[in-house]
């Protein structure tokens, strides 16, 4: 099983072991300083051999004077002794911009970078805040992560920002930055601070309008991604599944009329009857390359979990995507939602959402399902109910159960458990 980074300091002596620990990339170089030291010295002691009869202060330079067992023990710890200190006082030197306790912690903070830098690349597609509950469990065990995010939303302030500054709503965006920034605990709440003013900025977030200022001054959307996620210290990518403004449609089914098809993310959502199918307009929008190169290199793919309807299908509905998944040689698995949903899944089970995707994608695209066992003694927020987790049995699918969900939102996944329990399914 794959460990997740430690994030408890540990004591300034085992700290400092960390030094000794292998596949750190700082031994190796320490080695070969050495080694250049040693050739340098060689070297020199050839060049005074060539000038040899050598000047007459070099008899007190070398200590001639003194017996020779006491010359070269003396040169020795010399050597040595201002070989530390100089170490000893370079360290200081580069880490004196740090506060003590990230000085104490560096080796172990360098530990634990290497080792998720050499972690399984993982894709997880998907958008809102499920997508965003994976990754801020995934950072931990990996920094190879790709987020696919939706570009379907239509509502709220990006919905707003899509339609004033014609760019792809950023609000799916910055949650995925902000679960997969380095340091979450100021910035995740400043990415997430909504305005609640009347001077214009009502209902907007700062990090939607971050993203928009950051598209101006690149002067695209996708370089904004980037720039955002080199500034916020992102731990992977995050990546539109396709750059075209694209429209979330649905066949709906309200009571016993004739289904109507229904433009919008949110109006599908308000319509609140039966979702017959979903399809996107334009309805086979180019696919972002990067994404897609990201899901055939990819070791891992999770699917969710996410709004069924209007977060998770937006992306898998991008042809050139669905294709690539098919052609991925990866672990593919599909982390089914802990609640129901108001006005797109009611009364849906594991098994309903399953059927849902396959309706929409075809069979056998998922090696792996993980459900939730509904927690006992906690209730569901209100017009939704717990998903049953039992599904029928399909060839070369597994099913893994556990519980799952947060101690304090119940109907949320926990990030922690839900990347722990996906972690141990690969080799």
């Amino acid at each position: 099983m794959r460990q997740p980074t430690g994030k408890t300091p540990k004591p300034a002596w085992r700290s400092r072991l960390w030094w000794l620990e292998p596949g750190l990339g700082v031994k190796r170089w320490l080695l070969l300083l050495m080694f250049g030291i040693t050739v340098f010295i060689f070297g020199g002691a050839m060049l005074l051999r060539a000038l040899y009869p050598l000047p007459a202060f070099f008899y007190y330079a070398t200590l001639q004077f003194l017996p020779r067992p006491v010359r070269i023990v003396g040169l020795l710890l010399l050597g040595v002794s201002s070989s530390l200190v100089g170490l000893w006082g370079l360290s200081r030197a580069l880490l004196r911009p740090f506060p003590k306790e990230a000085r104490l912690r560096y080796p172990e903070l360098l530990h634990d970078y290497q080792r998720r830098r050499r972690g399984p690349r993982v894709v997880v597609l998907g958008g809102g805040h499920g997508q965003a509950t994976i990754l801020r469990g995934l950072k931990a065990y990996t920094s190879n992560i790709t987020a696919i995010v939706t570009v379907a939303d239509n509502g709220g302030s990006s919905g707003r920002l899509r339609q004033e500054l014609g760019i792809l709503p950023p609000g799916d965006f910055r949650n995925c930055i902000a679960a997969l920034a380095d340091d979450e605990s100021l910035l995740a709440r400043l990415l997430q601070y909504r305005f609640t003013s009347d001077a214009g900025l009502d209902g907007h977030n700062f990090g939607n309008l971050y993203i928009s200022a950051m598209a101006g001054v690149t002067g695209s959307f996708e370089m904004a991604l980037e720039a955002s996620s080199q500034v916020l210290a992102v731990q992977g990518k995050v990546l539109p599944s396709t750059l075209e403004a694209v429209t979330l449609c649905a066949d709906v089914q309200v009571g016993a009329h004739t289904p109507v098809r229904i433009r919008g993310e949110s109006e599908i959502a308000a319509a609140k009857g039966h979702i017959l199918r979903v399809l996107l307009d334009p309805e086979a929008p180019r696919a972002h390359p990067k994404a897609v190169r990201a899901i055939l290199d990819a070791e891992l793919l999770i699917i969710g979990p996410g709004s069924l309807y209007t977060s998770i299908l937006p992306n898998l509905l991008v042809p050139e995507i669905a294709m690539a998944l098919r052609a991925s040689r990866a672990l593919k698995v599909y982390v089914c939602n802990v609640a129901t949903q108001r006005g797109e899944t009611d009364g849906y089970t594991a098994e309903d959402h399953l059927r849902a995707l396959e309706k929409h994608l075809g069979p056998g695209l998922f090696s792996k399902v993980v459900v939730n066992l509904p927690p006992r003694g906690s209730f569901p927020p209100p017009g939704a109910s717990w998903v049953e987790p039992e599904l029928r049995p399909r060839p070369h699918l597994d099913v893994i159960q556990g519980e799952l969900t947060s101690a304090t939102t119940p109907w949320q996944h926990d990030s922690e458990r839900l990347a722990g329990i996906i972690m141990q399914l690969l080799p």
